[in-house]
């Protein structure tokens, strides 16, 4: 392994064990979220309330020192609340522009679903391109700029489903779940008199995390195994009972998330198990299924899991 690769997978460990002292038991999601990170994408966690998500943005932001800003959508939220505006400075007989929260590295959108899709939308430019145009200037975000995106799956009232363009910009959805009893009753005893992430400080610098997005596009990926990945995400667009399947940024996604798992355990290639790990959270929720396979009980997730059977794997 490289010089660069070897720092790579030292600082990704490094921030998952950091992590891991502030969120018990929550191992696979916290190298989700990682490989999300390290491969430039964005994260969407659907669970329920209590399980953590809040505190998961905040310990990623303190273990590598970044910027962290939350905002709370609400129906009334408007799309200037996030992005900024500008603002009359009567001294200087100017207009001055106040930039929202979204120009931070970590930016936590706590129940997306509950804004308008106008303002939802607000978030598109910035999490497929890195920049947002305010007032027709085009203004870059950091490098680090990252959203971890919240919803709660079981209340609709006064909610807006996230629409399939703002779905396709996630490169992962997935869920913290309910620890296990033993794992709760630690939580209770680590928190007993104070909180784990009041103890918690960087244990990396912003060009440590900078160096990581970049050693992940050096880890090699073969032809057969790019192929693999567009036969996939190609194959939930023909599948029976998907009304809409994977857009090539699902492959693009895929691929990136597949080197920068690689780098986590150390190998300078993808392999074929690392695609299969990160297919369904990758893959998914980009689709959407018709009324009368949802009604069968046919999932996204099923229909991934399935291809994965039935698709040959390269040797």
């Amino acid at each position: 392994m490289t010089d660069s690769l070897a720092a790579a997978q030292k600082t990704f460990r490094a921030i998952a064990a950091n992590i891991e002292t502030v969120m018990q038991g929550q191992g696979p999601a916290i190298r989700r979220l990682l490989t999300a990170f390290a491969s430039g994408g964005h994260v969407l966690l659907e669970d329920y309330p209590g399980t953590g998500k809040t505190t998961l943005a905040k310990t990623l932001a303190r273990s590598i020192s970044a910027s962290f800003k939350r905002v709370q959508f609400t129906p009334d939220l408007l799309p200037s609340d996030i992005l900024g505006v500008s603002i009359f400075n009567q001294r200087e007989q100017a207009f001055e522009f106040r930039s929202g929260p979204i120009f931070t590295n970590i930016l936590l959108a706590d129940e997306i679903n509950r804004a308008s899709p106008r303002t939802q939308s607000a978030l598109l430019e910035a999490m497929g391109e890195g920049q947002v145009s305010v007032e027709g200037d085009r203004r870059n975000l950091d490098g680090l700029f990252f959203v971890i995106a919240t919803q709660n799956p079981v209340e609709f009232r006064g909610t807006y489903p996230l629409p399939e363009a703002q779905m396709d910009r996630f490169a992962l959805q997935f869920s913290l779940g309910y620890v296990s009893t033993a794992e709760e009753v630690a939580i209770l005893s680590a928190q007993e008199k104070t909180h784990p992430l009041d103890n918690a400080g960087p244990v990396v610098t912003k060009d440590d995390a900078l160096a990581l997005k970049r050693a992940v596009t050096e880890v090699r990926i073969s032809d057969e195994l790019k192929h693999y990945i567009v036969s996939l995400v190609s194959a939930t667009r023909t599948a029976s009972g998907v009304s809409l399947g994977a857009s090539p940024r699902a492959s693009l996604s895929l691929m990136k998330v597949a080197q920068a798992s690689a780098l986590f355990d150390g190998s300078e290639f993808v392999t074929p198990e690392h695609v299969q790990q990160m297919a369904v959270p990758v893959i998914a929720h980009r689709m959407v299924m018709d009324p009368q396979a949802r009604f069968s009980g046919v999932t996204a997730r099923s229909v991934v899991e399935d291809l994965l059977k039935k698709l040959k794997v390269p040797a």
